[in-house]
């Protein structure tokens, strides 16, 4: 039997979507600020040498400054007033949840509601304007020991440091405003735009690279391929659910009695999404983000540290498995899905998954089902992630091919459209509601006319 949203949402279409103005509204302020954020990517920082630059980019692109660019949308190759990207806003995110798991204060205060999660949320902004500030002294110190600062000194440093961490805080808001007042998760759009923003010109460079004979016919045809297929599997396993049977008892409300339903708690296979690979690919960059552009000037522990955990380095790819299943565990049961909050909310609604008691049994059995789920969604979000990193560093090919990329682009791309269904069908139940209410409006007006009559 098909639900009736799913009867409604196959039903949508182009003019239920031109009434939908709430829904407009939301998609063109998305779109707005994701266009400004696009051109303040071309937006140079002051003091910086071009010419220097663009030759040392060149060098850097096949590395991981070339991964560095991918997560930034190009603007750390042009060396733009957003090069940070939204990193250092991921990595505060990151140890400030971290400590609310692990800090009694934090964690009460994670359980006082939106005033909790207020402070909290502040407690995130100033860790970035402390980490961007960090990131972006080392790399102003790195960009004028490497020779492409145009006049180097303390007013370069200074004046670098301002406009970096400036840019990051700007698109932090900017993330914000659109999980809030657009569509769509604003962090994770930000990286998408930034993603597909360069994938034309990593096409182009790889189809020339075709062309001059440096990558043979056959790894081009492997290539697309494999894209194709990593995107059919993440579709696959981001529509993919385990249904858990949720049963009702009969009820007494006043002088009626309503009948026992039964239901279903969908739990998904990946309740994180694409979180995990974001927050441990911002791990393994921040080392990185400074030493790309120190040359020659980078130390000892710093060189040991890029030697082995540069992409498709054995030590990379097993600690970028276990972060991704070690966030894939942590943000599920701390965010995505808490099973303490799901087990309340069920005996606070009279209902029961059959032949398990109510309450604290409840939250240990879905925290068993979540668990096992999990062994089969952070092996999936591990071999995506891995597997295309792999050949990717075998066959010299692009960043924007890899798995994180083609992860992040249709996740985020899927979670978009659902949200966009959701307000639509919000907006017919609204059209439904309006239309039950004119329709009673004109049944008591006939009445009142047939009482006149008689």
């Amino acid at each position: 039997m098909v639900s009736a949203a799913e009867q409604m949402a196959a039903n949508t279409s182009w003019s239920a979507f031109g009434k939908a103005t709430d829904l407009r509204k939301r998609i063109f302020f998305t779109l707005g600020l994701l266009i400004i954020y696009r051109l303040g990517t071309w937006v140079p920082v002051p003091g910086i040498d071009g010419a220097e630059l663009r030759q040392f980019m060149e060098g850097a692109a096949s590395s991981i400054g070339g991964m560095l660019s991918m997560f930034t949308g190009g603007a750390l190759g042009r060396m733009g007033i957003f090069a940070l990207g939204i990193m250092p806003y991921i990595s505060a995110s990151i140890i400030v949840q971290l400590m609310t798991a692990m800090v009694p204060a934090l964690e009460q205060l994670k359980k006082e509601g939106e005033q909790g999660r207020k402070k909290i949320n502040q407690y995130t902004r100033y860790g970035t304007v402390f980490l961007a500030t960090l990131q972006s002294y080392g790399l102003a110190v790195s960009l004028q020991s490497g020779g492409m600062a145009s006049d180097p000194g303390m007013f370069f440093i200074i004046s670098c440091m301002i406009t970096l961490v400036g840019g990051t805080m700007f698109l932090m808001w900017i993330g914000e405003q659109i999980t809030a007042r657009g569509i769509g998760n604003g962090i994770s759009l930000i990286i998408f735009v930034g993603i597909i923003a360069e994938l034309p010109a990593a096409l182009a460079q790889f189809f020339a690279s075709g062309r001059s004979g440096a990558i043979s016919p056959a790894v081009i045809v492997g290539v697309m391929l494999m894209v194709v297929a990593t995107i059919a599997f993440v579709v696959f396993m981001e529509r993919a659910l385990r249904k858990i049977h949720i049963q009702y008892p009969r009820r007494q409300v006043g002088m009626k009695v309503y009948d026992g339903g039964s239901s279903h708690l969908p739990v998904k296979v990946n309740p994180a999404g694409v979180i995990p690979a974001i927050f441990a690919s911002s791990l393994l960059l921040l080392p990185a983000t400074i030493s790309t552009f120190s040359g020659n000037e980078t130390s000892p522990v710093m060189s040991t540290i890029l030697a082995y955990f540069g992409p498709g380095q054995p030590a990379y790819l097993v600690f970028f498995a276990l972060m991704i299943v070690f966030f894939a565990y942590f943000y599920t049961y701390n965010v995505a899905f808490k099973t303490d909050d799901v087990a309340d909310n069920l005996k606070n609604q009279n209902g029961f998954v059959p032949g398990i008691r109510p309450g604290k049994k409840t939250a240990e059995y879905l925290e068993y089902v979540v668990t096992r789920i999990l062994v089969l969604g952070s092996a999936y979000l591990a071999a995506v992630c891995l597997l295309p990193e792999i050949l990717r560093s075998q066959l010299s090919i692009p960043f924007y091919f890899g798995g994180t990329s083609v992860l992040i682009v249709v996740s985020v791309t899927m979670d978009t459209i659902q949200q966009v269904q959701s307000h639509l069908l919000a907006h017919q139940y609204e059209g439904l509601i309006e239309k039950s209410q004119l329709s009673g409006k004109g049944k008591r007006r006939s009445r009142r006319k047939g009482t006149q009559r008689r």
